[in-house]
C-alpha cells in the first residue's frame, strides 16, 4: 500500500485591523425648529415622534440648491480618514463605496472619489445598498486583504438623501407615513482606512455579518428610480412603512447581536462597546433597550446627524476608534429595512 503524502494545510486569512476613521457633515446643523418651518409641520411632532433633534443637509433648505454632492463628502471623509490615521494617499491599494443614492447612475461615484483623491490604476467597487451598505462595503475589503493580494484599502459609506426630498411640496395634509421621509433623514459620508497589520488606531475587524432575510417579504423602503421615459409620473419617489420597521428592526438586531457572539464565542458580559442600528433618537433608543447589553456603552449619533444611511457606520467607528484601549470589544449591528438585509461587525482592541 502506498502512503500518499498529506496535503499542506490551507494558509490562514489575514488578520484585517482598522487604522482610522473620518467623516464629513454637510453645513451647519438644522434644528427641529428651522425643519418645522421650512416644511410647514408640527415641531412638537418631530421630537416626538421621530427624537432626532438635528440632521445635515447637502442643499440649502430654503432654495433647493445643491451645496455639497455625495463625491464631495466621501472625498473629504476619506481625506480626514487618512489623515486620522497618517497614511499617505500613494498607499491606498483599492477603494470600496456602499451608497443608496449615488450622484449619477454612470459614472459610479466611487470613480469620482478616487479622482479627487489623486487615485489612479486603483480597483474600485461601488455597492448599491441601503443601511447595510457600509458593512458590505466593510466585508468586501475585508475579505481582500485577508486574502493577501492587498494590504491597505479604503471603505467609504455616504449618502445624500435630501436628493429625493421636494422641499417646496405642500405636507400640511400629508399623512405621517409620508412625512417621516422628510424629517428622519440626513446627509453625510464616512470612511475608514483597513489594513493587513495593526497600524493607528490598530483596531483588530474580527468579523463581518451580512445576509438577505428578505425572502417573500415585502420592502419596508422603496426609493423609485425615474428615467427619461417615465420621470414625469406621478408615483412617490420615497415610500416607507414605518410600522413595518419598527416591528422588524429591533427583533432583528437582537438575532444579529447574539448571532455575531455566538460565531466569536464572547460573552455578552465581556462586551465594551455597542453600535446599535441608528434609524432615530427614538428608534435606537427603543432598540438599544432590547439589545440589552447593561454593560456595554453605547456609540450612537443619530440624534444629532439625522439617519444619514451608509454614513453612520462611519460616524460611530470616528467616536469608537480615540475610545477603545487595549483588549476592549465592539459590536456593530446594521438593519436594512428596504429588503431586509441583516449586517453587523466585530471589533477587538490590539
Amino acid at each position: 500500500m502506498t502512503d500518499h503524502p498529506q496535503a499542506p494545510p490551507a494558509p490562514q486569512p489575514r488578520q484585517t485591523y482598522l487604522a482610522s476613521a473620518g467623516t464629513a457633515l454637510p453645513g451647519d446643523p438644522v434644528d427641529n425648529a428651522a425643519l418645522a418651518k421650512a416644511l410647514g409641520v408640527n415641531e412638537e411632532w418631530i421630537e416626538v415622534f421621530i427624537g432626532t433633534k438635528t440632521r445635515h443637509f447637502a442643499r440649502d433648505l430654503a432654495t433647493g440648491t445643491v451645496r455639497w454632492s455625495l463625491a464631495d463628502l466621501c472625498a473629504q471623509a476619506a481625506e480626514r480618514a487618512l489623515a486620522a490615521g497618517g497614511t499617505d494617499p500613494s498607499e491606498i491599494e483599492f477603494i470600496v463605496l456602499g451608497t443608496a443614492t449615488p450622484d449619477t447612475l454612470m459614472p459610479a461615484t466611487v470613480n469620482h472619489v478616487a479622482d479627487r483623491l489623486g487615485l489612479d490604476h486603483v480597483p474600485t467597487f461601488q455597492l448599491q445598498s441601503g443601511c447595510a451598505g457600509a458593512v458590505q462595503a466593510l466585508s468586501v475589503a475585508r475579505t481582500m486583504v485577508a486574502s493577501g493580494e492587498h494590504r491597505t484599502g479604503l471603505v467609504i459609506g455616504g449618502d445624500v438623501c435630501s436628493k429625493h426630498l421636494d422641499l417646496q411640496r405642500d405636507l400640511s395634509s400629508a399623512a405621517p407615513s409620508d412625512l417621516v421621509n422628510f424629517v428622519l433623514f440626513g446627509d453625510g459620508a464616512g470612511a475608514a482606512v483597513i489594513t493587513d497589520e495593526p497600524r493607528g488606531a490598530g483596531v483588530a475587524l474580527r468579523r463581518t455579518l451580512n445576509r438577505f432575510t428578505g425572502l417573500g417579504r415585502a420592502p419596508g423602503q422603496v426609493i423609485e428610480w425615474f428615467g427619461l421615459a417615465d420621470r414625469h409620473d406621478d408615483r412617490q419617489a420615497v415610500t416607507e412603512d414605518y410600522k413595518a420597521i419598527e416591528e422588524a428592526v429591533p427583533v432583528m438586531a437582537v438575532e444579529i447581536l447574539w448571532e455575531l457572539l455566538d460565531d466569536l464565542e464572547w460573552s455578552a458580559d465581556r462586551l465594551d462597546y455597542l453600535l446599535p442600528p441608528q434609524l432615530s433618537g427614538r428608534m435606537t433608543r427603543r432598540i438599544t433597550e432590547q439589545l440589552d447589553v447593561p454593560g456595554a456603552r453605547e456609540i450612537s449619533c443619530v440624534a444629532d446627524t439625522g439617519n444619514n444611511g451608509n454614513a453612520l457606520p462611519f460616524l460611530q467607528l470616528e467616536q469608537l476608534l480615540t475610545r477603545m484601549s487595549a483588549g476592549e470589544r465592539a459590536l456593530a449591528v446594521a438593519i436594512e429595512s428596504s429588503k431586509w438585509i441583516k449586517a453587523g461587525f466585530a471589533l477587538e482592541k490590539i
